[in-house]
């Protein structure tokens, strides 16, 4: 399951991130994930659920953004939806696509808290 690898990046990269912010805590994150990414949503969020124990991102409310993947004919050049890798187009019956999106996964914000300046 690569899903606990990415959620345990994630954590590095907001861990770091609210280290250079002179923060404590996490309220939000927003991620966008692609539907063509591999990533799958079930194993994910139970990945989510036990990777952020212990760390900044415990009690932050996550967001995930699914992007729809858009993939273009390699022969007819048309543009059309993609549900998964190797959809055909739907004008030519055409397996050979070029992936305009739908494979990304990034971190699109972080709601860090901000310490008092009583307590730094």
């Amino acid at each position: 399951m690569h899903e606990l690898s990415i959620v345990l990046n994630i954590v590095e990269i907001v861990e770091k991130e609210v280290f250079k912010a002179d923060a404590e805590s996490v309220s939000a994150v927003e991620l966008d994930i692609g539907k063509l990414s591999t990533i799958e949503p079930a194993a994910f969020e139970f990945a989510w659920k036990h990777g952020i124990r212990d760390s900044v991102l415990e009690r932050a409310e996550l967001k995930i953004n699914y992007i729809q993947g858009m993939g273009r004919c390699s022969e007819c050049n048309t543009l059309f939806e993609m549900n998964a890798l190797y959809d055909s187009c739907p004008e030519c019956g055409c397996y050979f696509s070029e992936i305009i999106e739908g494979k990304e996964m990034n971190i699109k914000t972080i709601r860090i808290e901000e310490r008092l300046k009583s307590e730094k």
